[in-house]
């Protein structure tokens, strides 16, 4: 069974991540925004990563075996009485399927509740991502609710299902 971890992201990862996210660009299209050019490209992806860590985003590469595999990250972190980060992650689509998803969130929880000190992460899924679902159910998230036209996915507005994970439900 393969080793995954998690890992702050860094900009020297830009052009590995520029690289997978072209190779899924397609396979990823439906539950993505629909993303310019640039995004796929080395300086696109270093200047997303010096973006997130400038405004406290929490972001993380997705390794299995040591090798690039994905991201996960916790944005929107408001401190405060709030203590709370929006969850989003991808997996490269030739290793889906595998709990690759699953093993980075359940690796990646730990330190969003220990060493950030947050109470609660939120993530949103597209009503028909069941993969997504079950990475969230497998995790301890709980359902709580849905966001009519929430983000606006592969060029529509498109509804989410919400679902909560509290710290203290660990």
């Amino acid at each position: 069974m393969a080793e995954i971890t998690t890992r702050p992201v860094t900009v020297a990862d830009a052009p590995a991540l520029a690289a997978l996210l072209t190779a899924n660009r397609t396979f990823m299209a439906p539950w993505e925004p629909v993303r310019p050019d640039e995004y796929f490209t080395p300086d696109g992806q270093a200047a997303i990563i010096a973006t997130g860590l400038v405004s406290g985003a929490i972001l993380h590469v997705i390794l299995e075996d040591g090798e690039i595999a994905g991201r996960v990250n916790l944005n929107n972190v408001v401190r405060g009485p709030f203590q709370s980060g929006s969850l989003g992650y991808w997996v490269d689509g030739n290793r889906t399927g595998r709990g690759i998803a699953t093993a980075a969130v359940r690796a990646f929880i730990p330190i969003i509740f220990g060493r950030e000190g947050l109470h609660r992460i939120e993530a949103g899924t597209l009503p028909h991502n069941h993969a997504s679902q079950r990475v969230l159910a497998r995790n301890g998230f709980q359902r709580f609710g849905v966001a009519p036209r929430y983000l606006n996915i592969a060029g529509e507005w498109q509804d989410h299902i919400l679902h909560q994970l509290l710290a203290e439900d660990l």
